[in-house]
């Protein structure tokens, strides 16, 4: 007989396990050290929201203190080659050098950035895309424990496949906050990286200390939809790499190949014995109530 109250149960388990996949959106704000005005009224902003300071800022340690002791999570903003022609700011990582200057120059990063936990990249799309100088990032970060933020300032940055045999974790920005700084194209962005995260459970938004952007995020985060968890990047180490980027693909990328192509139809042999209403509702409650999502909440209450 069709019991209603089973099928509530159900349901209701239902909606506690998809709660439980709730989407996770991290925000970072690089560039910290060098308008402390702005980036207080940052550290105001909830605990998850992450800062990324300039080794060389005139603020770095003071900034990057503050920001510890408000809760908020420190990386280091390293500056790495770009491909256009531009001055190299000092201590600028770049494929040429040796992996002692490479290290002297993140050993002296991390002096001036305490409390940090993983390092980002500012600019950097000559230093990301190769592979054998980001290789050599990769071995000297795996003696700190850091992760890696890549910025992603190019499509075919080579961050992952360079950490490879070593315990560096890649993370990867999805939406830049700020490319345009008028107040709408960055609300825009924000909802763009709200509904990146609904979709694939989780999304890296970086932004800037500018005052459009400060004010958008000042007027957003208070209205993030119930399904969207504010998180650090460090919450996110554990979680699948994306397969694709906001970058557009490159020359030097191929073509994403599909890793899976039905080999045809099944068809079944006779036809199956219909299902009763009531013994539906059975296998859904058993099915939710047995989840290891479901157990795993059991165990919390």
């Amino acid at each position: 007989m069709f019991q209603p109250h089973k099928l509530s149960a159900a349901l209701c388990g239902l909606f506690l396990s998809l709660s439980a996949h709730a989407g996770k959106l991290s925000i970072v704000i690089d560039d910290f050290g060098y308008r402390p005005v702005e980036e207080n009224k940052v550290l105001q902003m909830p605990a998850a929201v992450s800062v990324a300071v300039l080794p060389n800022a005139t603020y770095a340690r003071e900034m990057a203190t503050k920001a510890h002791q408000s809760g908020h999570e420190v990386l280091i903003h390293l500056p790495m080659a770009p491909l256009s022609k531009q001055p190299l700011e000092k201590d600028t990582l770049t494929p040429e050098m040796s992996s002692a200057e490479i290290e002297r120059i993140i050993r002296d990063a991390v002096g001036k950035v305490p409390y940090a936990v993983g390092l980002n990249n500012h600019m950097g799309s000559k230093m990301t895309s190769s592979l054998p100088g980001m290789q050599k990032v990769m071995q000297i970060l795996n003696h700190y424990n850091f992760y890696f933020l890549d910025s992603m300032t190019i499509g075919n940055s080579q961050s992952i496949p360079a950490a490879q045999g070593t315990h560096v974790k890649v993370l990867k920005r999805r939406v830049f906050l700020d490319d345009s700084q008028n107040d709408a194209a960055i609300r825009q962005q924000f909802t763009r990286a709200v509904k990146l995260a609904q979709r694939d459970g989780y999304a890296i938004a970086i932004g800037h200390p500018h005052p459009n952007t400060v004010r958008v995020l000042q007027q957003m985060l208070p209205t993030l939809p119930a399904d969207i968890t504010l998180v650090r990047p460090s919450q996110l180490l554990n979680e699948p790499l994306h397969p694709g980027t906001t970058m557009p693909p490159t020359k030097t990328q191929p073509e994403p190949q599909p890793h899976f192509r039905a080999p045809g139809i099944c068809k079944v042999s006779k036809p199956l014995a219909p299902v009763p209403q009531s013994r539906a509702v059975d296998i859904l409650e058993e099915s939710i109530v047995e989840s290891p999502l479901i157990d795993s909440l059991k165990q919390l209450f």
